[in-house]
């Protein structure tokens, strides 16, 4: 399928309800570039599309104060440790717990983005265990650096431990 404003091929697929009826939008990286960013200058963060998507969460945030968003950006997730501020800049999140972590910020942008907050559709059999384990594996590995930085060594053997006797289960 074809670019609707020129001849490259439309790798973006747009469906925008207008007026309760859906406008479906094929465009090439440039024209859904300029297209997600129509507000007249395009900033030199928006070359992906995850950094268009930070961008339309930052117009969402401009109501807010100055320090009220200083502190928002500082909310980290306690398991994976990417901050609000991390996603408003690359556009993706840590962890499958950042959804828990930020739900507040997230829901409207999730709502605008797909229509719904939940989820509808088939869902993996397998995996959420397994999920689960890589979950508790990162923020095992974070702690233990974090301990390692305090020079906390008693703290970091322990986890080191742990991981390990996670990883020998796996196996």
């Amino acid at each position: 399928m074809k670019c609707q404003k020129c001849n490259k091929p439309a790798t973006f697929h747009i469906t925008e309800l207008t007026g309760g009826t859906p406008e479906e939008l094929h465009l090439c990286e440039d024209h859904a570039r300029q297209y997600l960013t129509q507000s007249g200058e395009e900033p030199a963060a928006a070359s992906t599309m995850a950094a268009a998507l930070a961008q339309q969460m930052a117009q969402q945030l401009l109501g807010q104060t100055a320090e009220e968003l200083a502190k928002l950006d500082r909310q980290a997730c306690p398991v994976c440790g990417v901050t609000f501020y991390d996603f408003r800049s690359q556009g993706r999140l840590g962890c499958p717990h950042d959804y828990t972590c930020f739900e507040a910020q997230l829901q409207p942008l999730i709502l605008n983005i797909h229509g719904e907050t939940k989820h509808k559709g088939k869902r993996p059999r397998r995996g959420a265990r397994d999920a689960q384990q890589r979950t508790q594996l990162i923020r095992l590995r974070r702690e233990m650096k974090e301990a390692v930085a305090r020079e906390d060594y008693e703290r970091a053997s322990e986890l080191r431990d742990e991981i390990r006797r996670i990883e020998g289960a796996n196996r």
